[in-house]
């Protein structure tokens, strides 16, 4: 049996993409971050300068009694950390402070430990942003103002770093969930291939088995040596027909044009010859047009239908008088499928998760029956199937839609 592995090649081209992406997105958001910033620096360091023109105008007016309180409201409203200092001849600052804004001061410090405290500030202000001159009425500036950041550029400037890091974690926290859920579903997977292979092995192996010893105990009666090799052709051309679906699982099947009715009855003797070992008493019924044909694969498509007749047998109470329905007609462009029953019914809220693999409400079941339908149906035969309706103890209704 050929099984075709997740992974490669095709898996690898798909993560660099997403990195790829990821980088992108990254490069986008600091690239979109720093323009802000660089706006908002802009316009702070014109509130500098406002600042300095304000400060030079109130220096020298201060003799003629002029009204300042413009720039001073100005002054007011600035909520960056800003030092006003003398500046020796290469414009660096000196420890002569003049003033300073939104700089947080131990009020418990010296006056002279507070203006060394400032000093400290304003060499790391000078570090950040090319300080503003001014000038009085010599060439050179006896005076600058140092300034910083506020708090919304500081803010800004780190916040596409913290998108970054919890985007990483984000990212990392799922790839790992998601991870622990795929090997969680292979898992799921392997173990009910190997025990649907079990289960669909064990019956024709365990006839066999019997015909065997029938064979042993009647070699001499050849009316039961012949009865028995027609019986032991019958589940030998079931085994073959079982390694025929495992190995059409992972390669592409062919389809046929193939009547349907034929292929649906062969299911519904299949069940009927086996109703009286399971002591329920069931009807099964086929209803549609007995010449209507469709492109399908008869192994993978028959294992379908027999799926769903097994999950509608096992919905219905061995005690109640079961009925099974399945009908097929074609509209438009679409052929039909519909298989019924009155059993217990599916919960809505579960009505996803009866396709995914491993999921089962019974004790003996290993949830891969459904996930195996829809692969057929949807990967192999591009059609749809789905539950149509079902409600407690009413019934479930399955459709599969197939192109004409």
């Amino acid at each position: 049996m050929k099984v075709k592995m997740s992974g490669g090649p095709a898996t690898l081209q798909l993560k660099l993409i997403l990195l790829v992406i990821a980088l992108l997105i990254a490069a986008g958001t600091l690239i979109y971050t720093q323009s802000l910033v660089d706006d908002l620096q802009s316009r702070e360091r014109e509130i500098v300068e406002l600042y300095a023109a304000s400060f030079k105008s109130v220096a020298v007016g201060t003799s003629n009694g002029s009204d300042y309180s413009y720039q001073l409201e100005i002054i007011k409203k600035i909520n960056f950390p800003l030092v006003l200092a003398m500046v020796d001849s290469t414009g660096s600052i000196t420890n002569s402070i003049i003033a300073g804004r939104n700089i947080e001061v131990d009020s418990t410090l010296s006056t002279e430990q507070q203006n060394d405290y400032i000093y400290e500030v304003g060499k790391k202000l000078q570090g950040l942003h090319q300080p503003i001159p001014i000038y009085f009425e010599d060439e050179k500036p006896t005076q600058a103002i140092f300034y910083g950041d506020s708090h919304l550029v500081t803010k800004i400037k780190y916040y596409p770093f913290l998108q970054i890091l919890f985007a990483i974690i984000f990212i990392l926290i799922s790839y790992i969930s998601f991870s622990y859920l795929k090997r969680a579903e292979q898992s799921n997977i392997w173990v009910g291939m190997a025990k649907e292979t079990a289960h669909q092995l064990g019956t024709p192996i365990s006839s066999l088995m019997g015909w065997q010893e029938i064979l042993k105990m009647s070699y001499d009666k050849s009316d039961t040596v012949m009865d028995v090799a027609y019986e032991m052709d019958n589940d030998l051309k079931r085994l073959n027909k079982i390694a025929n679906r495992f190995s059409k699982i992972g390669s592409k099947p062919e389809l046929k044009e193939e009547v349907l009715a034929e292929l649906l009855e062969k299911v519904i003797n299949y069940f009927n010859r086996r109703l009286p070992q399971l002591s329920k008493k069931v009807s099964l019924e086929l209803e549609g047009d007995e010449s209507l044909t469709c492109k399908i694969n008869p192994d993978l498509f028959e294992w379908v239908i027999e799926n769903l007749v097994k999950n509608a047998l096992d919905a219905i109470d061995s005690e109640a008088a079961g009925k099974i329905r399945i009908s097929y007609r074609q509209i438009e462009e679409h052929v039909q499928i519909e298989i019924s029953d009155n059993g217990k019914g599916i919960d809505l809220r579960r009505k996803s998760d009866v396709f995914r693999p491993g999921y089962s409400t019974k004790k003996r079941g290993w949830g891969l029956g459904l996930s195996l339908a829809r692969r057929i149906i949807e990967n192999y035969h591009k059609g749809k199937i789905f539950v149509k309706s079902s409600s407690a103890d009413e019934g479930t209704i399955f459709q599969i839609n197939l192109p004409a």
